[in-house]
């Protein structure tokens, strides 16, 4: 079987991090694996894989220097601005986790459950998703397809992992009476409807990262709304979606569609009180769905209550996917 180069760029990051413990549970035809980061990071020895990785400063020079196939991003639009193009003209192709590339023309933005076949326009460049857009994709498109979505409401409740290391050390020392470094208040015991810069129309960045990614991957005649919120909570991400159809549904129809899902789990028995929690999906890379129920006031519609691991899945694992999809039909 032929075998690839792969470089992980902000290996030493939250999500970076991340992508190496995927890799490292997944038998995938790879013959070295390139970590680069910052000069800050530089030197830097991560024992991966059972073996030793010197940590590659990213600059254009070490770029031309390693033979890559595939490079995974993970730091920052910026860096992936600047840095992206160049593994492509190096021959390689970028599955990129920034929002630097999402809404281009000729970059697909691919969940694999949901749109694998966008992989195949690819220039070079793939966009992963925002992390809260993935989770919501995986549990919506087989409702899509099977009843025509309509208009979706989102609302949701989003952990500090999702602003980085500094987030998360945001909340843990908030617990310790420590003032806030990267939200504007404290997150301890709070909650804030506030998740990237507020834009002229009053929405967030990240809620029309929502909106914007909605359309691109699943349909562009979808009407989307969102509210985006942090919560005081380490990881996985909370959601809940309001959705209307087009054709007639039904809550047996519902289930039948989530349960044929593509790394779905139906986690619904309120009898029982089962249902998803962030507790639940940690260190998982399914999407839960639970609290099903008929919208009774549109005539087609439901909610649903959704949760994911925004590292794992969210970020790391769906570029992995990516990944392996690329492999696979390079291989063929």
């Amino acid at each position: 079987m032929k075998k690839f180069n792969v470089a992980v760029v902000g290996a030493t990051g939250m999500v970076g991090s991340k992508f190496l413990e995927v890799l490292s549970e997944r038998n995938l035809p790879v013959e070295n694996y390139y970590l680069f980061a910052s000069s800050k990071s530089a030197g830097k020895v991560i024992d991966f894989m059972g073996k030793p990785h010197t940590v590659i400063e990213l600059t254009n020079e070490n770029i031309a220097k390693y033979p890559v196939d595939f490079a995974l991003f993970s730091a920052g639009g910026g860096t992936s601005a600047k840095f992206a193009p160049e593994f492509v003209k190096n021959g390689a192709v970028v599955v990129d986790n920034s929002s630097q590339w999402r809404m281009y023309d000729n970059v697909p933005l691919v969940v694999p459950e949901v749109n694998p076949d966008d992989i195949d326009w690819n220039e070079g460049i793939i966009a992963n998703p925002n992390c809260s857009t993935i989770q919501a994709m995986v549990a919506l498109k087989p409702l899509h397809d099977k009843y025509t979505i309509k208009r979706i409401v989102y609302s949701t409740y989003q952990a500090v992992s999702g602003a980085g290391v500094a987030g998360y050390n945001d909340l843990v020392e908030g617990v310790k009476g420590a003032e806030p470094k990267k939200f504007p208040y404290p997150i301890f015991n709070n909650v804030l409807p506030h998740i990237d810069v507020f834009l002229p129309n009053g929405y967030t960045k990240e809620e029309e990262k929502m909106m914007k990614e909605t359309q691109k991957i699943l349909d562009k005649n979808i009407k989307v709304t969102a509210t985006t919120v942090r919560v005081p909570v380490l990881n996985s991400h909370s959601e809940s979606i309001n959705v209307e159809f087009e054709k007639p549904c039904t809550l047996e129809g519902i289930y039948e569609a989530l349960r044929g899902a593509e790394n779905v789990i139906l986690y619904d028995d309120p009898a029982n009180l089962k249902y998803p929690m962030p507790i639940i999906s940690s260190g998982h890379d399914e999407t839960y769905v639970g609290r099903v129920r008929i919208d009774e006031t549109v005539p087609s519609g439901c909610n649903l209550w959704v949760v994911a691991d925004n590292i794992r899945k969210g970020a790391a694992t769906n570029a992995v996917q990516i990944m392996q999809k690329l492999m696979e039909k390079k291989s063929k």
